[in-house]
């Protein structure tokens, strides 16, 4: 778990090795410091990553050993649901969920240093059509976490995104995610803002050009209107995979994925 996801549809085009060699494309590089965005303006589409300060409602999932993938805070009336990508959270040759912690705001190598503390997954939602076929569309998670030592909930301690269940394929969307430590030493989170558009390969999916989204950054949140740490916008997807890491994907939230954050609420 916590490699970018190549969907059935594009693998099976794919012959053996040539896969594997999508998978890790030398397209990346070091990336450069996010710019800065004035009020009132709107991004410039990018075409590689930067690094950005650690926005407080996103993190990784760590088990106390490790960390993989991203992850981020939802907004809901308890303040306790976080969504990340179904691959990065359920293991198909178990069928048993991975015992998982959220650490938003994560930096550093290995468990590395978690500013906000890290809190403990009570529950993992998964789409039945993820757990049984894989599904591409259906590649998204919703997670429900106790509270902290202090009696606090997530949201409460770092805010959180709204969710927009009715956005349309063609956006402007910023992407922030943790590349693994082979490309980003300091496990430092990376950002994107750039078009989105329909997968024409894909249906139900929506794609994105940007170099640097290495494995680790499965379950990276869409963002529209993003504009800091204390505006996240709205959430339409999260990132799934891709062929490339310049070539990056997400399942567009819907009605199955507004029923699935349904059933995290009651978890």
């Amino acid at each position: 778990m916590g490699e970018r996801w190549m969907s059935r549809a594009r693998g099976a085009a794919a012959a053996g090795g040539l896969a594997l060699m999508m998978l890790v494309s030398a397209c990346g590089g070091p990336v450069a410091s996010a710019p800065r965005l004035e009020p009132g303006t709107s991004p410039v589409p990018q075409k590689s990553a930067a690094v950005i300060d650690y926005p407080p409602f996103i993190g990784v999932l760590v088990d106390g050993e490790e960390h993989w993938c991203t992850a981020s805070v939802v907004d809901s009336p308890q303040g306790n649901i976080v969504a990340t990508a179904a691959h990065c959270v359920y293991e198909t040759d178990s069928s048993e969920p991975r015992t998982i912690f959220f650490a938003p705001g994560f930096s550093g190598e290995g468990v590395g240093k978690q500013p906000y503390g890290a809190w403990k997954v009570r529950s993992v939602q998964v789409d039945d059509r993820w757990q049984e076929q894989e599904d591409d569309p259906y590649d998204f998670a919703f997670l429900a976490l106790e509270p902290d030592g202090q009696g606090r909930n997530v949201q409460e301690v770092v805010g959180a995104a709204e969710l927009d269940w009715d956005s349309g394929p063609d956006r402007q969307v910023t992407v922030v995610g943790y590349p693994e430590s082979d490309h980003n030493p300091d496990n430092r989170p990376v950002t994107c803002t750039t078009d989105s558009h329909a997968d024409k390969d894909l249906p139900g999916m929506v794609r994105m050009e940007c170099a640097g989204f290495w494995n680790g950054t499965s379950g990276s949140p869409w963002l529209t209107d993003y504009r800091g740490p204390d505006r996240p916008g709205k959430l339409i997807g999260v990132l799934s995979g891709g062929d490339t890491d310049a070539e990056s994907t997400a399942a567009l939230f819907g009605s199955p994925a507004r029923a699935l954050y349904q059933r995290a609420l009651k978890a």
